[in-house]
């Protein structure tokens, strides 16, 4: 279990770009003592946990390996939800445009054909 923690917090530190020894100063520690944590050799503190949240880190993910979507955030439902998120986000601001007047066609369609068989 704790080796997933440790996973999961090197995940949290490369996503903030982070060095291990600025994350351990983040949290009060040292770099060793942020390495055994990675590692999954040491289990983290509440301490720094609280530390490390209060500096971005997603605790809820760390614990668990489930993401808490921020406030007026859409999460994906399904993993094909996901993928097209991400590959959204990773379009250039034409692109994005594009797929947004595509989908918004798509969805007038689909309401056009709801009202009109009714």
């Amino acid at each position: 279990m704790q080796i997933y923690i440790g996973n999961r917090l090197r995940e949290e530190r490369e996503r903030l770009g982070l060095s291990q020894q600025a994350m351990g100063e983040i949290g009060g520690v040292k770099k060793l003592t942020q390495l055994n944590y990675e590692k999954g050799e040491r289990a983290p503190d509440t301490i720094y946990l609280t530390a490390l949240a209060e500096a971005g880190v997603d605790i809820v993910y760390v614990l668990t390996g489930h993401r808490i979507p921020m406030p007026n955030e859409v999460a994906p439902k399904t993993e094909e939800e996901k993928k097209l998120l991400e590959n959204y986000r990773a379009m250039d601001e034409a692109a994005r445009l594009n797929i947004q007047a595509v989908g918004a066609a798509f969805a007038q369609s689909k309401s056009k054909v709801k009202t009109g068989g009714d």
